[in-house]
């Protein structure tokens, strides 16, 4: 359902002011937990999307829907939505850690109903921890790690193949954990899962997030609508280079309706600062707004589009998924990223997007039957996490109206 919101001025919605008041001192004297986060964020990419939106569709008002192409900020806030579930489930699992040491479950549907999740004691959670106990991981500590892994999309899992490679990669991630205490060590897992979603969570908001707030206050500052050739001259932002911009903007005009639409750009723009990029973007989206065509429109869109989950992949994703240090106390963040991986799934609104779906619809990469294909990525790799950004994108793009129906929140199982 539309959200009945009304519209509210620029400066309470400013998304810089939202990313430091998430870092603040103030706003941390009860310590934010990753959902309330993640919740704020969520909502910050809602008014964006909005207001962007409306630049290329001016009937677009806050809870409405347009059929005009998507930009990057209405595809965010399902994303950020899509992480707060992954950070619900690890809340989840940390309650029945919790429950856990007050005394050991004597059985997997024990230990989950201990810790309140009589709702959700679906068959593949009990199925999946049964197995980790086979693997000789004890009872609560294997209901903590099934259910966490479950939550993000037990679906996945009726492929067999998929889940017993799951299984096995999920007992793998316990053994390794730096931990001695089995309780220990699956909490290691858990909080390697929630400070990754969390962490990227964060500098995408802040990154790109406060980029959009930016160039909206410097469009209202430049009067209302502007032209892609002011945005060039015009909007800045830290460590972008006009001409770089210029260089990506004019290749987009040539390139956006080229089939298929460019997208592997550190091949195309080897040394350029991918700040550029995003204003490149900006200045896509007004050129789109006047173009002489819904086609060169969406094609314009798309572009621009591409140039922002580039930036948000390439430059801050990968060092969230793929850090220079590990830290002492998780798990291989890439080791994780790759159990979890057949069972990602967005849905945008309306439009459900499995990674799995991406998966089956390649070549098989080992060419055996006896491993199901969405086993064979891992969203820690940029290559694999962007080719299936790019599907979900084509499959969304087909159904414009979808994603404005915008997400709900997420309760918090670790609140009060």
């Amino acid at each position: 359902m539309p959200l009945n919101r009304s519209p509210a001025p620029a400066h309470t919605l400013a998304v810089l002011a939202l990313a430091v008041a998430l870092t603040s001192s103030a706003a941390r004297a009860r310590q934010a937990t990753p959902l309330e986060d993640n919740r704020r964020i969520t909502d910050g990419y809602i008014a964006l999307a909005y207001e962007l939106g409306a630049i290329l569709d001016p009937a677009l008002e806050p809870g409405g829907s347009s059929a005009v192409r998507p930009t990057w900020f209405t595809f965010a806030p399902h994303a950020s939505r899509s992480g707060g579930e992954g950070m619900f489930g690890a809340a989840v699992a940390r309650r029945i850690i919790n429950a856990a040491r007050g005394g050991p479950s004597l059985t997997v549907t024990q230990a989950l109903e201990r810790a309140g999740l009589d709702a959700q004691l679906h068959a593949t959670t009990r199925q999946m921890a049964l197995e980790l106990v086979l693997q000789g991981i004890p009872v609560d500590a294997s209901a903590s790690l099934a259910a966490v892994i479950t939550s993000l999309n037990g679906a996945a899992l009726l492929d067999v193949r998929t889940f017993a490679t799951t299984v096995a990669r999920a007992a793998s991630l316990y053994w390794m954990a730096p931990r001695f205490w089995p309780l220990d060590k699956v909490e290691c897992i858990v909080i390697t899962l929630e400070r990754t979603l969390h962490e990227g969570n964060v500098a995408i908001y802040t990154d790109i997030g406060g980029a959009g707030r930016l160039y909206l206050e410097w469009r209202h500052d430049a009067g209302g609508d502007v032209t892609a050739e002011q945005v060039l001259e015009g909007f800045t932002l830290v460590d972008a280079i006009p001409e770089e911009a210029v260089e990506a903007y004019n290749f987009a005009l040539a390139h956006a309706s080229d089939t298929p639409r460019p997208h592997q750009f550190d091949e195309l723009f080897p040394t350029m600062h991918y700040k550029s990029l995003l204003v490149a973007a900006f200045a896509l989206y007004e050129k789109a707004r006047v173009a002489a065509t819904p086609e060169e429109r969406d094609a314009l869109i798309a572009m621009g589009t591409n140039y922002i989950a580039w930036r948000e992949q390439h430059d801050m994703a990968e060092p969230v998924f793929s850090p220079d240090v590990p830290r002492p106390d998780e798990v291989s963040r890439g080791a994780l990223l790759e159990a979890l991986t057949p069972l990602l799934r967005t849905h945008f609104g309306t439009v459900v997007w499995n990674y799995a779906d991406y998966a089956y619809s390649q070549p098989d990469r080992d060419g055996s039957p006896l491993t199901s294909p969405p086993t064979e990525y891992n969203w820690a790799v940029f290559q694999d996490r962007w080719m299936g950004i790019l599907f979900a994108f084509d499959q969304a793009y087909l159904q414009p109206t979808g994603l404005w129906q915008m997400p709900r929140p997420l309760p918090d199982p670790s609140g009060p």
